[in-house]
């Protein structure tokens, strides 16, 4: 039975409390929450017994064998640092963090640890994400030619106005799934070799990024298009596009569900097919299995789709060079 410690008592914290509850190889032992009134809440809901106002208590305690950080992800670094010292294994929600620096203050502490971890972007634990990878690796399509991703909602009322806006909260998604492809399709260096050109809005409420958009050219020749915002919709798409045929998720990508999860495979001679992928868990759930099977199996990280530290990185320095271009002044 693997012992989780959350830190956090936000909504995400409660989403990755009912998946872990939901797994007969995990239980929650502990939750550290700096509000009271939430921390004893949370801990009624999901039935846990300790409870800490002091992080450090959790971080300390020797029943706990993780730790999830379900922390803003501006200070996402600083938790994976203390929990790191202390030798505990982390899953530690997306954003990576909202730096560079910060990034690779964290990513320094994992690899001197020698600890687990893993970045919450859960949906690349789910099988339809493993899916795009075979078909992509499967030549149906071709040689990939072109990406294209957008994730929009309506939602900057309720993130963290710390958290440097849409990029690192939505864009982060697709970002990382075009990282996958890539990766997949060209081999572990084809994504660093790239240039980029960014645009963005700044929302008049907290003047973090709101909308986004970046077009890629990696060296290869291969071209992306990505967007993100939280200030208005609710809507996805994922496309890949080689020289025999296209991908699209028909269902959320970076919400894949317990159930049917379909992906529209069309070739340019007109024939088109849905390649379903059912399964009886949800994207998160799926990522607690994957943490089980890791720890059980003594691995520091998580084999792909899932991202291995490198390529959280890797994530994060397309993300903050996309906001280097969204905060340059134009002409």
């Amino acid at each position: 039975m693997l012992r989780w410690g959350i830190l956090g008592t936000s909504f995400i914290s409660d989403t990755m409390a009912a998946a872990i509850a939901s797994s007969e190889g995990s239980c929650i032992a502990a939750v550290a929450g700096r509000d009271t009134g939430r921390l004893q809440a949370f801990a009624d809901r999901h039935a846990v017994s300790r409870n800490y106002t002091n992080y450090d208590l959790l971080y300390d305690d020797a029943d706990i064998d993780i730790i999830y950080v379900g922390l803003p992800n501006n200070v996402h670094h600083e938790a994976v640092i203390k929990a790191a010292a202390r030798g505990k294994p982390v899953l530690s929600e997306k954003s990576l963090t909202t730096t560079m620096t910060d990034a690779e203050a964290l990513a320094d502490a994992v690899r001197t640890s020698g600890i687990f971890f893993l970045e919450g972007l859960m949906y690349l634990s789910h099988p339809i994400i493993a899916e795009l990878g075979m078909i992509t690796r499967s030549g149906r399509l071709g040689t990939v030619r072109s990406v294209s991703g957008l994730y929009a909602a309506d939602i900057w009322q309720v993130v963290n106005p710390q958290g440097n806006g849409t990029l690192f909260n939505l864009g982060c998604y697709p970002a990382s799934l075009l990282h996958y492809v890539i990766q997949t399709a060209f081999g572990p260096n084809a994504f660093r070799q790239r240039a980029t050109h960014g645009f963005g809005n700044r929302s008049s409420k907290d003047g973090n990024i709101c909308d986004a958009a970046l077009s890629v050219r990696f060296g290869n020749g291969v071209l992306a298009t990505l967007q993100s915002t939280d200030s208005y919709g609710m809507a996805f798409e994922f496309s890949v596009y080689g020289d025999k045929g296209s991908a699209r998720f028909k269902t959320n990508p970076w919400l894949p569900v317990a159930g049917d999860n379909v992906i529209e495979l069309s070739t340019y001679d007109g024939k088109t097919e849905d390649i379903v992928v059912s399964t009886g868990l949800d994207a998160f759930q799926h990522q607690v299995h994957t943490v089980e099977h890791c720890l059980s199996d003594g691995y520091s990280q998580a084999p792909r789709p899932s991202p291995r530290l490198e390529d959280s990185l890797e994530i994060m320095s397309l993300l903050t060079e996309w906001e280097g271009h969204c905060a340059r002044p134009r002409r």
